[in-house]
């Protein structure tokens, strides 16, 4: 109806999971690595979860259009099913035939026996087989058990099924349960989606709009971005609802910008319950508050200090640090009010030494791989042993996802850079080492000082000089080939590999799953990965302080 009218081809906030129109947060192309994985591994359960709207479907709809061509895939979007209507949906998904015996009723055997040998045959004919079952948490105790039993089937070399559970928060306190612990102990890997924040559900509504073919300005000003996101909480499918009603009712005005006004009255009308609860609040804070007073002065008297304790702890920075040759990583709090009796101070943490010469923080990373290297060049004497230096521009997307220890380079901007190695790395801090000593500090800390740098080591394969080209041939294409039918479990290259499609096309999958950029070109990170997938001893980034 609007759509015309603000300049775009179709309505960009339908809640149908249309793929094309998936926004990939940094958060949505770690699911979607996750999912791709599964079709990677060998075996075992990959979770995805996340409360409702947070957009798991779509992910799942997005993963299932980039299933590479030797996967066989099941997929189940309804799971309230007994063991046996289980079994009889996944042979149906499967396209496996099942004939069951007239003179009694079916059993479990009846269904597993052509399953185990249809995954057999697919085994050896080199495909992968993959299933997905959505809206998991409806799946019943004794379903997740047999679940569990499906992954038993396996030759000598690997599991023949991988499975892929999508769900609600309540699948993960499903799998904590002591019934289930079996299960549990066999996800190889997991992810929960969140919220989008304030800066993403922006960028958010402005992807959706210019897929459908927005061209000018964003019909939202910013405070009806901001309206829209305190009103929906980050949720996508909430976003989708409201941003549909707000540009509505813009049209219906005949305005041209979507207001904060126009964003709370759609609010009112498509999440009425919320915000009657919202107008109901003051009100009974206020009742609440005439007979707790004299309570809370005493409260406030009593508490007064750690508040402002807490004011202060969420002013910390941390400064530029001061040019020396060896410069500890501070972090300044404002002095806070003095206490009314003099206490004594508890001594200071000894804080960490950053590096001033680059060629010591190479020297520092090439200890966690054993390589003790002398003064001078240290990437020239790595490359001697096969393992190269490698630096780019990075975010902590991709560093989580390549798992190595590296080099971050510090106040870059200042012109007297200093360096530390990144030894761990978790959802809210980072862990540097540097001369010994190691310091946790929030991701917020570092992003004042660190701008993206980052070195690692990556062990190169024989001979290896630079990266492969199209219609390549030779020992690294060899390799590549190799160590993807290796990670897909497929039977290997009888005959010298080429760089061709057909190559580049397991190179871009493999490099979907491993939240990489999809060239197809198989670079240092893709072979850095490759080594991961395969096996090979590398040092791995730590994912606690």
């Amino acid at each position: 109806m609007y759509a015309a009218y603000f300049g775009l081809k179709q309505e960009p906030f339908s809640i149908a999971p249309d793929p094309r129109l998936l926004f990939m947060s940094e958060q949505h192309r770690e699911a979607l690595a996750h999912l791709l994985y599964g079709v990677q591994g060998g075996g075992g359960f990959v979770l995805l979860t996340g409360e409702i709207g947070t957009g798991k479907t779509t992910v799942c709809r997005s993963f299932l259009e980039q299933v590479p061509e030797h996967v066989n895939l099941a997929y189940i979007f309804n799971p309230k099913l007994t063991v046996l209507e289980l079994l009889e949906t996944v042979c149906h998904e499967f396209g496996l035939g099942v004939t069951l015996p007239a003179q009694r009723a079916a059993t479990v055997k009846d269904y597993l026996d052509p399953l185990n040998a249809f995954l057999l045959r697919a085994h050896a004919a080199g495909r992968s087989n993959v299933l997905v079952i959505d809206e998991a948490q409806n799946l019943a105790a004794e379903v997740l058990e047999q679940l569990r039993l499906l992954t038993n089937l396996e030759t000598n070399e690997r599991k023949l099924l991988q499975i892929i559970l999508i769900g609600q928060p309540e699948l993960r306190e499903m799998l904590a349960r002591p019934e289930l612990e079996q299960l549990a102990q066999r996800v190889i890997a997991r992810y929960h989606l969140q919220a989008l924040g304030e800066a993403e559900t922006a960028q958010y509504v402005r992807h959706r709009m210019e897929v459908c073919g927005l061209q000018g300005p964003l019909p939202f000003d910013r405070r009806a971005l901001a309206r829209v996101h305190a009103a929906t909480g980050g949720v996508p499918r909430r976003i989708n609802l409201l941003c549909d009603r707000a540009l509505l009712g813009a049209y219906g005005n005949g305005q041209a910008q979507v207001t904060r006004r126009t964003v709370d009255h759609s609010a009112a009308e498509v999440f009425p319950r919320a915000v009657r609860a919202a107008a109901a609040w003051p009100r009974m804070a206020l009742a609440a508050s005439v007979g707790v007073l004299a309570g809370a002065g005493l409260l406030f008297a009593a508490t007064r200090g750690v508040e402002r304790v807490g004011a202060v702890a969420e002013r910390v920075t941390v400064k530029p640090a001061p040019a020396a040759p060896a410069q500890p990583l501070r972090v300044a709090i404002p002095p806070a009010p003095a206490p009314a009796a003099p206490q004594a101070a508890p001594p200071p943490a000894t804080p960490p030494t950053l590096l001033r010469d680059p060629q010591q923080a190479w020297r520092e990373l090439a200890q966690a791989w054993k390589l003790p290297v002398a003064e001078g060049d240290a990437c020239e004497a790595l490359a001697r042993e096969q393992v190269m230096c490698f630096t780019r521009p990075m975010d902590l997307s991709v560093i989580r996802q390549l798992a190595r220890p590296g080099i971050v380079t510090l106040d870059a901007a200042t012109g007297q850079p200093s360096y530390a190695i990144l030894a761990a790395l978790t959802d809210q801090t980072a862990t540097l080492r540097a001369a010994g000593t190691e310091q946790t500090v929030t991701l917020a800390a570092l992003a004042q000082r660190w701008q993206g740098d980052f070195g690692t080591l990556w062990r190169a394969p024989a001979g290896y000089r630079e990266m492969a080209r199209d219609g390549e041939k030779g020992p690294l294409v060899d390799w590549v080939a190799h160590r993807l039918a290796s990670a897909a479990g497929s039977v290997p290259p009888q005959h010298a590999a080429v760089l061709d499609p057909a190559l580049r096309a397991q190179v871009r999958s493999f490099q979907r799953a491993q939240g990489l950029p999809a060239d197809g070109l198989p670079g240092p990170l893709t072979l850095m990965q490759l080594n991961r997938a395969s096996g090979v001893d590398e040092p791995r980034l730590r994912t606690e302080p």
